[in-house]
Protein backbone atom coordinates (compact mmCIF):
# COMPACT_ATOMS: atom_id res chain seq x y z
CA UNK A 1 0.00 0.00 0.00
CA UNK A 2 0.94 3.64 -0.37
CA UNK A 3 2.11 5.68 2.63
CA UNK A 4 -1.15 7.65 2.65
CA UNK A 5 -3.13 4.46 3.29
CA UNK A 6 -0.77 3.23 6.01
CA UNK A 7 -1.35 6.43 8.00
CA UNK A 8 -4.90 5.26 8.79
CA UNK A 9 -4.09 2.04 10.59
CA UNK A 10 -0.39 1.03 10.53
CA UNK A 11 0.92 -0.26 13.86
CA UNK A 12 -2.48 -0.63 15.48
CA UNK A 13 -4.97 -3.50 15.74
CA UNK A 14 -8.54 -2.65 16.92
CA UNK A 15 -8.66 -6.03 18.69
CA UNK A 16 -6.17 -4.64 21.22
CA UNK A 17 -8.63 -1.96 22.38
CA UNK A 18 -12.20 -3.26 22.48
CA UNK A 19 -12.56 -2.87 18.71
CA UNK A 20 -11.93 0.90 18.76
CA UNK A 21 -11.28 1.99 15.17
CA UNK A 22 -8.77 4.58 16.43
CA UNK A 23 -6.10 3.99 19.06
CA UNK A 24 -7.24 5.18 22.49
CA UNK A 25 -5.04 7.44 24.61
CA UNK A 26 -2.93 5.26 26.91
CA UNK A 27 -2.74 7.81 29.72
CA UNK A 28 -0.73 5.68 32.11
CA UNK A 29 2.71 5.99 33.64
CA UNK A 30 3.51 2.29 34.07
CA UNK A 31 2.59 -1.18 32.75
CA UNK A 32 2.11 -4.57 34.44
CA UNK A 33 4.57 -7.41 33.73
CA UNK A 34 3.27 -10.96 33.37
CA UNK A 35 6.06 -12.20 35.61
CA UNK A 36 9.41 -11.12 37.07
CA UNK A 37 11.43 -12.79 34.31
CA UNK A 38 9.58 -10.76 31.69
CA UNK A 39 10.31 -7.53 33.56
CA UNK A 40 13.99 -8.46 33.78
CA UNK A 41 14.16 -9.14 30.03
CA UNK A 42 12.41 -5.92 29.09
CA UNK A 43 14.89 -3.87 31.13
CA UNK A 44 17.87 -5.72 29.67
CA UNK A 45 16.83 -4.54 26.23
CA UNK A 46 15.68 -1.07 27.28
CA UNK A 47 18.98 -0.28 29.00
CA UNK A 48 21.04 -1.66 26.10
CA UNK A 49 22.44 -4.59 28.09
CA UNK A 50 21.09 -6.95 25.45
CA UNK A 51 19.73 -6.74 21.92
CA UNK A 52 16.36 -7.95 20.76
CA UNK A 53 16.33 -11.46 19.35
CA UNK A 54 14.84 -12.21 15.98
CA UNK A 55 11.05 -11.58 15.99
CA UNK A 56 11.27 -10.39 19.62
CA UNK A 57 9.65 -7.08 20.58
CA UNK A 58 10.35 -4.86 23.54
CA UNK A 59 7.40 -5.04 25.90
CA UNK A 60 5.80 -2.09 27.63
CA UNK A 61 7.57 -0.93 30.79
CA UNK A 62 7.07 2.72 31.75
CA UNK A 63 5.95 5.69 29.68
CA UNK A 64 9.35 7.37 29.89
CA UNK A 65 10.70 4.38 27.94
CA UNK A 66 7.76 3.33 25.79
CA UNK A 67 4.03 3.78 25.45
CA UNK A 68 1.53 2.41 22.89
CA UNK A 69 0.72 5.89 21.53
CA UNK A 70 4.39 6.71 21.11
CA UNK A 71 5.11 3.36 19.45
CA UNK A 72 2.24 3.65 16.97
CA UNK A 73 3.37 7.17 16.10
CA UNK A 74 7.00 6.13 15.66
CA UNK A 75 6.08 3.22 13.40
CA UNK A 76 4.04 5.51 11.15
CA UNK A 77 6.77 8.15 11.08
CA UNK A 78 9.23 5.49 9.93
CA UNK A 79 6.84 4.45 7.16
CA UNK A 80 6.52 8.06 6.00
CA UNK A 81 10.28 8.61 5.95
CA UNK A 82 11.11 5.20 4.52
CA UNK A 83 13.38 4.52 7.51
CA UNK A 84 13.89 1.52 9.77
CA UNK A 85 12.95 3.34 12.95
CA UNK A 86 11.89 6.66 14.45
CA UNK A 87 12.02 8.43 17.81
CA UNK A 88 9.39 10.93 18.95
CA UNK A 89 10.19 13.84 21.27
CA UNK A 90 8.48 16.47 23.36
CA UNK A 91 9.72 19.21 20.99
CA UNK A 92 11.80 19.75 17.88
CA UNK A 93 14.63 21.25 19.90
CA UNK A 94 14.54 18.25 22.24
CA UNK A 95 14.99 16.01 19.19
CA UNK A 96 17.83 18.10 17.76
CA UNK A 97 19.69 18.58 21.04
CA UNK A 98 19.38 14.90 21.99
CA UNK A 99 20.79 13.84 18.61
CA UNK A 100 23.74 16.18 19.01
CA UNK A 101 24.43 15.13 22.59
CA UNK A 102 24.18 11.45 21.65
CA UNK A 103 27.06 11.69 19.18
CA UNK A 104 29.15 14.69 20.29
CA UNK A 105 31.39 15.07 23.32
CA UNK A 106 33.88 17.78 24.39
CA UNK A 107 36.75 17.94 21.89
CA UNK A 108 34.68 16.65 18.95
CA UNK A 109 33.99 18.73 15.86
CA UNK A 110 30.55 19.59 14.49
CA UNK A 111 30.33 20.79 10.87
CA UNK A 112 27.08 22.69 10.40
CA UNK A 113 25.41 24.49 7.51
CA UNK A 114 24.46 28.14 7.72
CA UNK A 115 21.76 29.41 8.25
CA UNK A 116 19.80 27.16 10.54
CA UNK A 117 16.73 27.66 12.71
CA UNK A 118 17.44 30.22 15.45
CA UNK A 119 17.04 27.71 18.28
CA UNK A 120 19.52 25.35 16.66
CA UNK A 121 21.98 28.20 16.08
CA UNK A 122 21.79 29.27 19.73
CA UNK A 123 22.15 25.73 21.11
CA UNK A 124 25.17 25.03 18.90
CA UNK A 125 26.97 28.35 19.26
CA UNK A 126 26.28 28.85 22.94
CA UNK A 127 25.81 25.56 24.77
CA UNK A 128 27.85 23.15 22.64
CA UNK A 129 30.76 25.55 22.36
CA UNK A 130 30.65 26.19 26.10
CA UNK A 131 31.07 22.48 26.86
CA UNK A 132 34.04 22.20 24.49
CA UNK A 133 32.55 21.01 21.21
CA UNK A 134 34.32 22.61 18.23
CA UNK A 135 31.99 24.12 15.61
CA UNK A 136 32.75 24.99 11.99
CA UNK A 137 30.01 26.35 9.75
CA UNK A 138 29.71 26.48 5.98
CA UNK A 139 27.37 28.45 3.73
CA UNK A 140 24.95 27.15 1.11
CA UNK A 141 27.26 28.26 -1.72
CA UNK A 142 30.28 26.31 -0.45
CA UNK A 143 31.12 23.29 -2.57
CA UNK A 144 32.88 20.00 -1.81
CA UNK A 145 36.38 21.43 -2.21
CA UNK A 146 35.55 24.55 -0.20
CA UNK A 147 34.41 22.48 2.75
CA UNK A 148 37.35 20.07 2.68
CA UNK A 149 39.80 22.99 2.47
CA UNK A 150 38.06 24.75 5.36
CA UNK A 151 38.30 21.63 7.51
CA UNK A 152 41.94 21.06 6.59
CA UNK A 153 42.91 24.65 7.38
CA UNK A 154 41.17 24.43 10.75
CA UNK A 155 43.44 21.59 11.86
CA UNK A 156 40.39 19.88 13.37
CA UNK A 157 39.31 17.56 10.58
CA UNK A 158 40.41 14.45 12.46
CA UNK A 159 37.97 15.40 15.24
CA UNK A 160 34.92 15.56 12.96
CA UNK A 161 32.04 13.52 14.40
CA UNK A 162 28.90 15.07 12.93
CA UNK A 163 27.76 16.93 9.82
CA UNK A 164 24.48 18.76 10.41
CA UNK A 165 22.57 20.50 7.64
CA UNK A 166 19.24 22.23 7.34
CA UNK A 167 17.80 22.24 3.84
CA UNK A 168 15.89 24.24 2.79
CA UNK A 169 17.36 26.64 5.32
CA UNK A 170 15.14 28.53 7.72
CA UNK A 171 14.26 31.27 6.78
CA UNK A 172 16.00 31.88 3.44
CA UNK A 173 14.91 28.67 1.64
CA UNK A 174 18.46 28.08 0.41
CA UNK A 175 19.32 24.46 -0.41
CA UNK A 176 22.27 22.32 0.63
CA UNK A 177 23.44 19.57 -1.74
CA UNK A 178 22.86 16.33 0.20
CA UNK A 179 24.90 14.25 -2.22
CA UNK A 180 27.82 16.59 -1.62
CA UNK A 181 27.35 16.25 2.13
CA UNK A 182 27.50 12.47 1.82
CA UNK A 183 30.62 12.73 -0.34
CA UNK A 184 32.30 14.89 2.33
CA UNK A 185 31.31 12.37 4.99
CA UNK A 186 32.69 9.40 3.04
CA UNK A 187 35.96 11.19 2.24
CA UNK A 188 36.57 12.28 5.83
CA UNK A 189 35.45 8.94 7.33
CA UNK A 190 37.99 7.15 5.17
CA UNK A 191 40.71 9.69 5.92
CA UNK A 192 40.34 9.80 9.70
CA UNK A 193 39.19 6.21 10.11
CA UNK A 194 36.27 7.06 12.36
CA UNK A 195 32.49 7.17 12.28
CA UNK A 196 30.85 10.42 11.23
CA UNK A 197 27.09 10.90 11.63
CA UNK A 198 25.24 12.99 9.06
CA UNK A 199 22.00 14.71 10.09
CA UNK A 200 19.47 16.75 8.11
CA UNK A 201 16.75 18.98 9.52
CA UNK A 202 14.00 18.06 7.05
CA UNK A 203 11.21 20.13 8.61
CA UNK A 204 10.56 22.39 5.60
CA UNK A 205 10.06 19.71 2.91
CA UNK A 206 9.85 16.33 4.55
CA UNK A 207 8.72 13.72 4.37
CA UNK A 208 6.59 14.45 1.30
CA UNK A 209 8.82 16.63 -0.85
CA UNK A 210 12.35 15.53 0.16
CA UNK A 211 13.93 12.35 1.53
CA UNK A 212 17.51 12.89 2.75
CA UNK A 213 17.98 9.22 3.63
CA UNK A 214 17.98 8.44 -0.10
CA UNK A 215 21.16 10.52 -0.39
CA UNK A 216 23.06 8.71 2.36
CA UNK A 217 22.09 10.95 5.29
CA UNK A 218 21.99 8.96 8.55
CA UNK A 219 19.29 10.86 10.46
CA UNK A 220 16.48 13.25 9.64
CA UNK A 221 15.24 15.64 12.32
CA UNK A 222 11.88 17.36 12.49
CA UNK A 223 10.03 19.91 14.43
CA UNK A 224 6.88 17.80 14.33
CA UNK A 225 5.06 20.88 15.57
CA UNK A 226 5.13 22.08 11.98
CA UNK A 227 3.84 20.20 8.90
CA UNK A 228 3.72 16.77 10.55
CA UNK A 229 1.11 18.09 12.97
CA UNK A 230 -0.19 21.06 11.01
CA UNK A 231 -2.84 22.26 13.49
CA UNK A 232 -0.95 24.68 15.79
CA UNK A 233 -2.00 22.63 18.82
CA UNK A 234 1.04 20.44 19.46
CA UNK A 235 4.72 20.89 20.33
CA UNK A 236 6.68 17.81 19.27
CA UNK A 237 9.82 16.56 17.54
CA UNK A 238 10.91 13.48 15.63
CA UNK A 239 14.06 11.76 14.40
CA UNK A 240 14.19 9.01 11.75
CA UNK A 241 16.95 6.66 10.59
CA UNK A 242 18.34 3.16 10.89
CA UNK A 243 17.58 0.99 13.92
CA UNK A 244 21.22 1.07 15.00
CA UNK A 245 21.53 4.85 14.99
CA UNK A 246 18.03 5.50 16.39
CA UNK A 247 18.72 3.07 19.25
CA UNK A 248 21.54 5.35 20.41
CA UNK A 249 19.23 8.35 20.25
CA UNK A 250 16.48 6.53 22.16
CA UNK A 251 18.96 5.38 24.81
CA UNK A 252 19.86 8.99 25.63
CA UNK A 253 16.22 10.08 25.36
CA UNK A 254 15.37 7.63 28.14
CA UNK A 255 17.65 9.42 30.59
CA UNK A 256 17.18 13.00 29.41
CA UNK A 257 13.43 12.46 29.58
CA UNK A 258 12.50 14.17 26.32
CA UNK A 259 10.01 11.59 25.06
CA UNK A 260 6.64 12.60 23.67
CA UNK A 261 3.61 12.38 26.00
CA UNK A 262 0.75 9.94 25.21
CA UNK A 263 -1.85 12.61 24.44
CA UNK A 264 0.57 14.56 22.22
CA UNK A 265 1.49 11.37 20.38
CA UNK A 266 -2.21 10.63 19.89
CA UNK A 267 -2.81 14.10 18.43
CA UNK A 268 0.16 13.80 16.12
CA UNK A 269 -0.98 10.36 14.94
CA UNK A 270 -4.33 11.95 14.10
CA UNK A 271 -2.57 14.64 12.08
CA UNK A 272 -0.54 12.19 9.99
CA UNK A 273 -3.80 10.89 8.49
CA UNK A 274 -4.25 14.14 6.58
CA UNK A 275 -0.57 14.98 6.01
CA UNK A 276 -0.50 14.37 2.25
CA UNK A 277 -3.77 16.21 1.66
CA UNK A 278 -2.68 19.22 3.70
CA UNK A 279 0.86 19.53 2.38
CA UNK A 280 -0.09 19.08 -1.26
CA UNK A 281 -2.82 21.72 -1.01
CA UNK A 282 -0.45 24.11 0.74
CA UNK A 283 2.04 23.53 -2.06
CA UNK A 284 -0.56 24.39 -4.69
CA UNK A 285 -1.38 27.61 -2.84
CA UNK A 286 2.31 28.51 -2.59
CA UNK A 287 2.86 28.43 -6.35
CA UNK A 288 -0.04 30.86 -6.85
CA UNK A 289 1.29 33.15 -4.13
CA UNK A 290 4.81 33.21 -5.57
CA UNK A 291 3.38 34.11 -8.98
CA UNK A 292 1.48 36.99 -7.39
CA UNK A 293 4.44 38.31 -5.40
CA UNK A 294 6.46 38.61 -8.61
CA UNK A 295 3.99 41.21 -9.84
CA UNK A 296 3.97 43.56 -6.84
CA UNK A 297 6.04 46.74 -6.92
CA UNK A 298 6.96 46.60 -3.22
CA UNK A 299 8.61 43.18 -3.46
CA UNK A 300 12.39 43.33 -3.90
CA UNK A 301 13.19 39.62 -3.99
CA UNK A 302 11.58 36.20 -3.58
CA UNK A 303 13.16 33.02 -2.21
CA UNK A 304 11.36 29.83 -3.14
CA UNK A 305 12.97 26.46 -4.01
CA UNK A 306 12.74 25.62 -7.69
CA UNK A 307 11.73 29.11 -8.78
CA UNK A 308 13.47 30.29 -11.95
CA UNK A 309 14.79 33.34 -10.10
CA UNK A 310 16.99 31.16 -7.87
CA UNK A 311 20.56 30.84 -9.13
CA UNK A 312 21.64 27.99 -11.38
CA UNK A 313 23.35 25.93 -8.68
CA UNK A 314 20.32 26.16 -6.38
CA UNK A 315 18.05 24.99 -9.17
CA UNK A 316 20.39 22.08 -9.96
CA UNK A 317 20.17 20.95 -6.33
CA UNK A 318 16.40 21.38 -6.37
CA UNK A 319 15.97 19.19 -9.45
CA UNK A 320 18.20 16.51 -7.91
CA UNK A 321 16.74 16.16 -4.42
CA UNK A 322 13.35 17.89 -4.12
CA UNK A 323 9.91 16.89 -5.37
CA UNK A 324 8.36 20.33 -4.80
CA UNK A 325 9.26 23.77 -3.51
CA UNK A 326 6.97 23.32 -0.52
CA UNK A 327 4.81 25.77 1.40
CA UNK A 328 7.37 28.19 2.83
CA UNK A 329 7.89 31.46 0.94
CA UNK A 330 10.47 34.08 1.87
CA UNK A 331 10.49 37.53 0.33
CA UNK A 332 12.02 40.94 0.90
CA UNK A 333 9.90 44.08 0.96
CA UNK A 334 10.87 47.69 0.40
CA UNK A 335 11.58 49.90 3.40
CA UNK A 336 13.72 47.52 5.50
CA UNK A 337 12.33 47.04 9.05
CA UNK A 338 9.84 49.91 8.74
CA UNK A 339 8.39 48.46 5.55
CA UNK A 340 8.37 44.92 6.95
CA UNK A 341 6.60 45.97 10.15
CA UNK A 342 4.04 48.01 8.23
CA UNK A 343 3.30 45.00 6.06
CA UNK A 344 3.00 42.60 9.00
CA UNK A 345 0.83 44.97 11.04
CA UNK A 346 -1.54 45.37 8.07
CA UNK A 347 -2.32 41.66 7.61
CA UNK A 348 -5.85 40.48 8.38
CA UNK A 349 -6.35 36.86 7.31
CA UNK A 350 -2.70 35.90 7.71
CA UNK A 351 -1.65 35.73 11.35
CA UNK A 352 1.46 37.50 12.66
CA UNK A 353 3.05 34.61 14.54
CA UNK A 354 6.10 32.38 14.56
CA UNK A 355 5.98 28.65 13.77
CA UNK A 356 5.07 27.25 10.39
CA UNK A 357 3.45 24.38 8.50
CA UNK A 358 0.00 24.78 10.02
CA UNK A 359 -3.41 24.93 8.34
CA UNK A 360 -3.54 28.69 8.81
CA UNK A 361 -1.13 31.04 7.04
CA UNK A 362 1.48 32.65 9.31
CA UNK A 363 3.97 35.46 8.69
CA UNK A 364 6.84 36.78 10.79
CA UNK A 365 10.03 38.88 10.73
CA UNK A 366 13.07 36.57 11.08
CA UNK A 367 15.59 39.38 11.63
CA UNK A 368 13.99 40.51 14.89
CA UNK A 369 12.09 37.38 15.89
CA UNK A 370 13.13 33.75 15.22
CA UNK A 371 16.72 34.66 14.30
CA UNK A 372 17.21 37.61 16.64
CA UNK A 373 20.03 35.81 18.47
CA UNK A 374 22.09 35.39 15.28
CA UNK A 375 24.84 38.06 15.08
CA UNK A 376 23.96 40.90 12.73
CA UNK A 377 26.99 40.42 10.49
CA UNK A 378 26.09 36.75 10.05
CA UNK A 379 22.44 37.56 9.33
CA UNK A 380 23.37 40.09 6.68
CA UNK A 381 25.90 37.76 5.05
CA UNK A 382 23.33 34.96 4.58
CA UNK A 383 20.37 37.03 3.46
CA UNK A 384 18.46 37.52 6.71
CA UNK A 385 17.88 41.22 6.16
CA UNK A 386 15.62 43.72 7.92
CA UNK A 387 13.17 43.56 5.01
CA UNK A 388 12.86 39.77 4.94
CA UNK A 389 9.45 38.18 5.59
CA UNK A 390 8.88 34.48 6.20
CA UNK A 391 5.45 33.29 5.07
CA UNK A 392 4.06 29.87 5.95
CA UNK A 393 1.27 29.19 3.47
CA UNK A 394 -1.87 27.55 4.85
CA UNK A 395 -4.91 25.87 3.35
CA UNK A 396 -7.13 28.93 3.08
CA UNK A 397 -8.50 29.73 -0.37
CA UNK A 398 -5.53 30.96 -2.40
CA UNK A 399 -7.23 34.11 -3.67
CA UNK A 400 -8.07 35.16 -0.11
CA UNK A 401 -4.42 34.80 0.94
CA UNK A 402 -3.32 36.78 -2.11
CA UNK A 403 -5.85 39.53 -1.45
CA UNK A 404 -4.58 39.87 2.11
CA UNK A 405 -0.98 40.03 0.90
CA UNK A 406 -1.89 42.65 -1.69
CA UNK A 407 -3.68 45.03 0.65
CA UNK A 408 -0.82 44.79 3.17
CA UNK A 409 1.88 45.29 0.53
CA UNK A 410 0.01 48.26 -0.89
CA UNK A 411 0.35 50.04 2.47
CA UNK A 412 4.15 49.97 2.59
Amino acid sequence: MKKESHMMSYGYNPDWSEGSVKPPIFQTSTFVFKNAAEGKRFFEVAYAKSKLKKNEQLGLIYSRLNNPNMQILEERLAVLEGSEDAAAFVSGMSAISTVMLAFLKPGDLLLISNPTYGGTHTFVNNYLKEIGVHVISFDFDHNYDDILNKLKQSGLENKLKMIYVETPANPTNTLIDLKMVNDVKKTLSKKIGGEIISVCDNTYLGPIWQNPLEFGIDLTCYSATKFLNGHSDVIAGAVMGSKDVISQVKYLRTFLGGMIAPYTAWLLTRSLETLHVRMNYQAENSIKIVDFLKTHKNILSIYYPGDENMDQRQNEIYRTQCNHGGAMVAFTVKGNEKGAFKFLDSLNLIKLAVSLGSNESLAQHPYSMTHSDVPEDVKNSIGITEGLIRLSVGIEYADDIINDLKQALDKI
